[in-house]
Formats: structure tokens, sequence, C-alpha cells
């Protein structure tokens, strides 16, 4: 399989390796201002930046090429690609954690909040922690878990900060150099705390995840998400 990397940081050269290694070529390593022809790939997956991840995204769908997303910070133009990728019977995937064990702890924790939905004496909060140089805050990932926790509960949004509505969920984002990914949410009353949480070690579980989304999309049609890709329901 031919792969476009688009992006060509830390992700994009560990997702290098462990494709390579998985059997697959590389024919296109790009930065934010490089110009290529993406035709050349028979997939794409962009961890580039938050303003060039829409550009990217739909270059691909216009020609026809599968495309894997895992940058994060663009989701305001989400339904726009959408709309796109089914207008011109595209394949897209986008993600905001590829990691098999975050997508796990994406579904428990779904099943967590409908548990406590109706404890209104436990307050929710959360917290990610990941390297300096991670640009958007809080992180996709942890958006994903608010949405999850709204979904399910009398929650309407969520607010970045450690202070916040009632009706809202704090999320705490900090920045400290070389850490992967942890994300923790809690359920804290005055007699106890109910805690999961999610510590990523490397970034290989990500890259691993976005090279098996990208041999599994190949040949589909439609827009899609890890929960098709790893089969969770």
């Amino acid at each position: 399989m031919k792969i476009a990397l688009l992006g060509y940081g830390r992700m994009g050269k560990e997702i290098e390796k462990i494709a390579i290694s998985r059997g697959h070529e590389i024919v296109i390593s790009k930065d934010v201002e490089d110009s290529i022809d993406i035709t050349l790939a028979d997939v794409a997956i962009d961890f580039s930046v938050p303003n060039a991840a829409f550009h990217n995204i739909t270059n691909c769908i216009e020609n026809n090429v599968p495309v894997i997303a895992g940058t994060t910070g663009w989701l305001e133009k989400y339904e726009e690609a959408v709309a796109i990728c089914h207008k011109k019977k595209g394949a897209f995937l986008y993600a905001s954690n590829f990691s098999v064990g975050v997508n796990i702890f994406f579904e428990l924790n779904k099943q967590l909040a409908k548990m406590m939905s109706s404890l209104e004496e436990y307050q929710i909060s959360m917290e990610e922690i990941h390297h300096t140089q991670k640009l958007d805050a809080p992180s996709g990932t942890a958006i994903t878990l608010a949405e999850g926790i709204i979904q399910n509960t009398s929650k309407n949004n969520w607010e970045l900060g450690e202070k916040t509505s009632a009706e809202n969920i704090p999320i705490v984002a900090k920045r400290i150099p070389d850490v992967p990914g942890t994300h923790t949410v809690w359920y804290k009353s005055e007699v106890d705390t109910i805690e999961i949480k999610h510590t990523a070690h490397s970034r290989k579980g990500f890259a691993l995840g976005a090279v098996i989304a990208a041999e599994w999309i190949v040949g589909k049609t439609g827009v899609f998400s890890m929960k098709d890709v790893l089969n969770i329901r």
C-alpha cells in the first residue's frame, strides 16, 4: 500500500516506521508548505496542523484518495468535510485518538456516565496532559470524552479551566514536556471519588491505530470512525 503522510512531525515519523514495518511504502511525506500530487498514494494519513487539515482532507477527497485524519483543532469544518465526502463518494475517517486502548476508554467513559447520570451528589471533572508542542487545548480526546458524558447525563457542555457553571464539565489542560497523553475523568462526592484514567506510554499506540485504519479504509466509501475499524458496538 502506498501511503501519503500529510504532516511529518513526531507522529508522522512514528507512523512511517510502523507502516514500513508492516510492508507499506511511504510515497509522500510533506510539511505544511509543500505542494504534492496526492494521486501518487493509495491512502493518506493527516497529522498536520489545524489550519492545514481541512485543505489536506478535502484535497484527498477531491482526488479520490481515502484519507485518515488525526489532526485536531479544525472541527468547526468537520461537517463541511463530511458533506464533500458524501458528494464525491469518497472515503474519510476522523478520530480524535487512534489508540485501541483510548477507543475502549471512550466506551467505558460512556457506560460510566450512564451509570452516574442520576447521582447528582457526584461532581464531574476532567484533566488532560500532553507534551508542550501540542497546539490545541483541550485535546480532541478530552473533547470526545466530554461529549460522551454530555450525551449520557444532564450536562450541557464543557469548559476549559478548573471552575465552571454547574451544568458544564470543567476540563483542565496541562502541557508538560515529553508526555504523550494522559486523560482522567473524575466523579467526586463528599464521601468518595470514582476515577477512570488512560495513560499513553508512547506515540506508538496512536501511530499503529492510524496505520490499521488506513489499511481498513482502502476500497471503502463513506464517512467512518474508529468504532467501525475496531468493530466496537
